[in-house]
């Protein structure tokens, strides 16, 4: 797990303290026909799960696996899928174990409540980290392990024959010696009378028959044919759609508005102003989302800009540039760096820069809450259950046990989803609580809403030293970060230093220092987090450094990654698929290695010199994540990664004007397009490790590599993005 995912866990445990830790929530649903449903106790959970048959009768939580009288498989999933694949992950675990037929498997989304807990997140319910199938694989697996043992328990105890004899194949029960068959559904009803295992033996990975293969996305269909419900798409009766007018500084706050014209548009039906620990702003609620629009726009709003953030992105770095001229709080400290560049031939320096960055996911930010007299019920793509729970709770007057959340597909996130702030879920509570009305709200953030008035990847200044002897071997290394932590508290943030202080290559005199800075503008983590900086100025740094001794950069990482064998089996495995040393006429060429969320990446581009700028060629993107699940969903998600770097290396920036972020909507932060990408391959390193992400690393190395490779020809850049160096990229 991620350093800074571990300080996340410490820093939520009060919050989730306040979720129900004992027992488990009820879960109610009407089937057709008879269903089985299969519970699986978890540590947290004090008692092991009984089993209910009954039609419409209530189910108690902690169910991951639901059959139906048509043989369906239904996986009860605690993972939000935003696009990554989880539903599909995650029933591949349990259809295998199954021996389910891939036809046959179904995914929804689990309600809120301890047994759906994630055990990277120190039982909390959420999603993020890349941990989904690393705190799944076995539980999921033992899951559709212990239904099989029961539908065979079923069969044996119908026909009368031993169990053992009983074999499952693409779900159908059979018994060689009497030829009798029979379907999930026709065994459910028996089935749900057998007591759960205690224990279950597991396949061995030898005789995987889904795992590790290619299964068609559980999600394909709807979110191809305009079925697949998201919030955006989320109607009922009643609905009021709510748009908010945000202060248009960082700290500021509502002095007075005027709602008169909001009021005279049709469709208006209030006008509320709300405050919550994180955000404040005046709700205009109509009947339809441009009612809505329309009266936020004719609202006249005085705002108190007195405790606001009034810097411009210049000021900040200007003072982060005078921070990194001294010594910062020691992350890393091996050897005597000092003495070691005392002793050095020569040493070689760079500065990187990093703006602040916008998640622009697809499906702006949107939450419906209805508030009760007996509870809340909120419908949304949900990604920190466990702590929204609380939060919406809170703002709306209710313990978090009366709060229901329903979590609907979500249309990306790349972190913001995952606000601890719980900042937009928490802002619905309170408009519809100010509003005062029992009527289901819908919140809708704008794309401007999104990308002015949300949170960001903080900026960053990064200043490194290499010192080297008179062979050119790297014997001392300096490297100094400065920026905003995201979880900020005592001593180092982890989220500011991941990727630095564990860089992995073999120098004896290492120091890693950091200064923590204080702004008044709102971040989050960002898609793979602290790698996102501390990759590219690591790997740039590093052919830096192989292009000052005149050493090709392959074979710098080669050496310094000898002790580290998953790092140099995807750094080789990149180099073969792309025929690195081969000649390659009029070619650009760049790597980078990097390790994060327990996955190894290693990407190389090819470019090309134009007229006016660079053709991106390819990339090579070799990985090793353990067992590849789906190995299709796993390139996916690379090629994903590697897009959503591509975009902020190229062009991606938020930038302050007197405390104003200056962009809006895609015409001012643009996002890779489907015609701006290159060619991708993606290579999967053979393993019988258990599996790890893939949602984040394929992130850290895009960038690095892209400089790396324009760099090869004689460019220096060493700031992000390039558009701001008036660098233009085609593909």
């Amino acid at each position: 797990m991620s350093t800074a995912m571990q300080e996340v866990i410490k820093n939520i445990s009060a919050v989730t303290e306040s979720v129900e830790t004992a027992g488990a929530s009820r879960r109610d649903f009407l089937k057709t026909g008879v269903a089985l449903t299969l519970s699986i106790a978890l540590p947290q959970v004090a008692r092991a799960q009984r089993v209910a048959s009954v039609v419409g009768a209530p189910w108690e939580a902690n169910a991951y696996v639901r059959i139906a009288a048509d043989s369906s498989v239904t996986v009860i999933v605690k993972h939000l899928e935003m696009g990554q694949g989880v539903y599909t992950g995650l029933a591949t675990l349990v259809a295998e174990e199954l021996d389910a037929d891939w036809e046959q498997m179904r995914a929804e989304g689990a309600p809120v409540g301890p047994a759906y807990g994630n055990k990277l997140f120190g039982g909390a319910q959420g999603t993020g980290g890349s941990t989904s199938l690393a705190s799944s694989y076995d539980l999921m697996r033992e899951a559709g392990a212990k239904a099989r043992a029961m539908l065979v328990g079923a069969a044996a105890k119908q026909w009368g024959v031993p169990a053992s004899e009983i074999t499952v194949v693409k779900g159908i029960v059979s018994h060689a010696g009497t030829k009798r068959t029979a379907t999930f559904g026709q065994l459910v009803g028996i089935a749900a009378k057998i007591p759960v295992p205690t224990t279950v033996k597991l396949k061995d990975p030898q005789s995987f028959t889904l795992i590790g293969k290619h299964s068609a996305r559980l999600d394909s269909k709807a979110k191809s044919d305009g079925t697949a419900i998201y919030t955006q798409d989320f109607k009922v009766p009643g609905l009021l759609t709510a748009v908010v007018a945000h202060p248009p500084l960082f700290g500021g706050k509502v002095k007075s508005f005027d709602a008169t014209k909001a009021r005279a548009i049709k469709g208006v039906v209030d006008v509320v102003k709300f405050d919550t620990s994180v955000t404040t702003g005046v709700a205009v609620l109509a009947t339809n989302f441009w009612a809505a629009k329309k009266g936020r726009d004719a609202l006249v709003v005085q705002w108190d800009d007195s405790s606001a953030f009034k810097q411009s992105s210049a000021d900040i770095l200007a003072s982060y540039k005078e921070l990194a001229k001294k010594p910062g709080a020691v992350a890393r400290k091996d050897g005597d760096v000092d003495a070691a560049f005392a002793k050095a031939a020569r040493t070689v320096e760079a500065e990187f820069e990093f703006p602040f960055l916008a998640h622009a996911s697809m499906e702006p930010l949107n939450c419906v809450v209805q508030i009760r007299p007996d509870g809340v019920e909120v419908w949304n793509g949900e990604q920190f259950q466990a702590i929204d729970a609380a939060m919406i709770g809170k703002a709306a007057g209710f313990p978090p046990s009366k709060v229901k959340i329903n979590t609907l597909y979500a249309g990306g996130s790349f972190g913001r989803r995952a606000n601890p702030a719980a900042d937009y879920t928490m802002e619905t509570a309170a408009i519809a609580k100010a509003a005062n009305t029992n009527a289901p709200v819908k919140l809708v953030w704008t794309r401007e809403d999104d990308t002015r008035a949300g949170f960001y990847r903080p900026m960053y200044y990064h200043t490194m030293k290499a010192g080297l002897d008179a062979q050119g071997k790297i014997i001392a290394w300096q490297h100094r970060i400065v920026g905003q932590p995201i979880m900020a508290g005592k001593g180092i943030d982890q989220s500011s230093v991941e990727g630095a202080s564990n860089v992995p290559y073999d120098i004896p005199n290492v120091l890693v220092d950091l200064h923590t800075t204080k702004l008044g503008v709102p971040v989050q983590w960002w898609r793979s987090v602290g790698s996102t900086h501390t990759a590219f100025a690591v790997e740039c740094f590093l052919d830096d450094v192989a292009r000052a001794v005149k050493k090709d950069p392959v074979q710098l990482r080669r050496e310094l990654l000898a002790k580290h064998p998953r790092h140099l089996g995807v750094l080789e495995l990149a180099v073969e698929k792309a025929g690195w040393g081969e000649p390659a006429a009029g070619k650009l060429r760049g790597i980078a290695v990097h390790e994060s969320f327990n996955s190894f990446v290693a990407e190389l581009v090819e470019a090309t010199k134009t007229a006016d700028g660079y053709k991106l060629e390819r990339v090579i993107c070799a990985v090793d994540c353990g067992i590849a699940v789906n190995p299709k969903i796993v390139a996916m998600q690379m090629e994903s990664g590697i897009g959503y770097g591509l975009s902020a290396a190229i062009s991606g920036a938020i930038t302050l004007r007197n405390g104003q972020v200056e962009q809006a909507n895609f015409n001012d932060y643009p996002v890779l397009r489907m015609n701006q990408m290159p060619k991708i391959e993606v290579h999967i390193v053979p393993s019988t490790a258990a599996p790890t992400g893939v949602g984040e690393p394929g992130t850290p190395p895009i960038a690095p590599a892209l400089v790396n490779a324009l760099n090869s020809g004689g460019a220096t850049f060493h700031s992000l993005p390039l558009s701001a160096q008036k660098v233009k990229i085609f593909a």
